[in-house]
């Protein structure tokens, strides 16, 4: 069975023999140095300013929208744009806060959002913000989307929890927008087990990211800014300060043993998205020149494409079926993503007119399409087996 993801880490044996030696020794496990310098280091990994680390990259889909309420950069009630094909997590915290999603469809030849299909959208629906996935290491001309954006005063901010490392025109995917949302989950690009982030170059939004990771207090925070705050707020003991809650929060904390893993596996990021695109150039360079199967997927664009699946949309919903058959026992394979959210039942349930929003596209990959795993373990021979079975 050629599986999604092979280990738990990259480089596994070594990552599991210094975490040993870091936990016999370690004072305290709960957040710490270790995530303080895993912050400091993804940061500058990913040329932004800040980072802030929390527990996973559905916790910081949620605080990047919380904190932009808490700002009031949006206010409830607000219509939001997302990519329709995405998943879950995505989409939820936009429920649950009280805004107005608006479900934007995705191109086929590159199952993300395009800026002809934004424009069309936001002609129907005013939006205030776009929260827009990139969705499988690719994306489309998302520094037209940038512009449209900025022009139109509607606030970007990107879910990238799926293209860490992909680069376009000479910048990383997730540096376009005001924020923009990691994920380090096990199956993902580079594993923490569970874990996320969102990166910022805005020191008042990094601020209030720090509140809604942790209850809404300050703790976190450099001193000069504790200060500040508590001086605001006229909390000026050390009695009340560390227990004063400042805005609305949670607690999507990490621990040190998330951020001392994290700091072995950046050191091998570069290695890791190297062998990510060497297979998928191997496997993609075949596969999607079958177009009497398959859409064709347009990746020419990209300077780096960093995936951790690799997808395939299928001419009919028959020839997936087979696909999927021919997969069992061989090849792990899964939908792509989450599929078309219009067509889950949380978004069917709590969002009204849901059943009105059919986007075409995203409907056609979730019907038709699937995707099988890209790890940077895997071997030629693999290769070769999912090049014959895709073929």
């Amino acid at each position: 069975m050629i599986k999604l993801i092979k280990s738990t880490f990259y480089n596994e044996k070594n990552t599991k023999q210094k975490l040993c030696v870091f936990i016999k020794n370690a004072h305290m496990l709960s957040i710490g140095k270790e995530c303080g310098k895993f912050e400091h280091n993804f940061a500058k990994y990913q040329g932004r300013k800040h980072c802030v680390f929390v527990n996973s990259g559905s916790s910081a889909n949620l605080a990047i929208i919380q904190a932009l309420l808490n700002l009031g950069k949006i206010k409830k009630g607000d219509a939001v744009g997302f990519s329709a094909l995405t998943w879950s997590t995505n989409v939820m915290p936009l429920i649950e806060l009280g805004l107005q999603p608006v479900p934007i469809d995705c191109a086929l030849d590159t199952l993300n959002v395009s800026s002809r299909i934004l424009l069309k959208t936001i002609q129907k629906h005013p939006i205030k913000m776009l929260f827009l996935t990139n969705l499988l290491g690719f994306c489309d001309d998302i520094d037209e989307i940038y512009r449209i954006c900025k022009k139109k005063d509607i606030l970007l901010i990107e879910d990238n929890c799926e293209s860490l490392g992909s680069v376009y025109k000479g910048k990383k995917l997730g540096n376009f927008g005001l924020a923009s949302t990691f994920s380090f989950y096990v199956g993902h690009h580079m594993s923490t087990i569970e874990g996320g982030a969102v990166c910022t170059d805005n020191t008042e939004l990094e601020t209030m990211l720090q509140f809604v990771r942790a209850h809404g207090w300050d703790r976190n925070l450099t001193q000069d800014r504790q200060l500040k705050i508590r001086i605001k707020h006229h909390v000026n003991e050390t009695f009340y300060s560390r227990y004063t809650f400042y805005d609305l929060g949670y607690n999507l904390r990490t621990t040190e043993i998330q951020g001392f893993v994290g700091n072995i596996q950046l050191s091998y990021l570069d290695q890791i998205v190297k062998k990510r695109q060497s297979n998928f150039f191997a496997i993609a360079r075949i596969i999607y020149g079958n177009t009497a199967q398959y859409y064709p997927i347009r990746y020419d664009h990209m300077d780096i494409v960093s995936n951790f699946a690799v997808p395939i949309v299928c001419r009919t919903q028959k020839i997936r079926d087979d696909l999927v058959k021919k997969c069992n026992g061989l090849v792990e394979i899964r939908p792509i993503v989450g599929g078309d959210m219009t067509k889950q039942p949380f978004y069917l349930k709590y969002v009204n007119g849901a059943k009105r929003d059919i986007p075409t596209n995203a409907n056609i990959a979730h019907e038709q399409g699937l995707y099988f795993g890209n790890n940077p373990e895997l071997t030629d021979k693999e290769i070769k087996t999912l090049i014959s079975i895709f073929s």
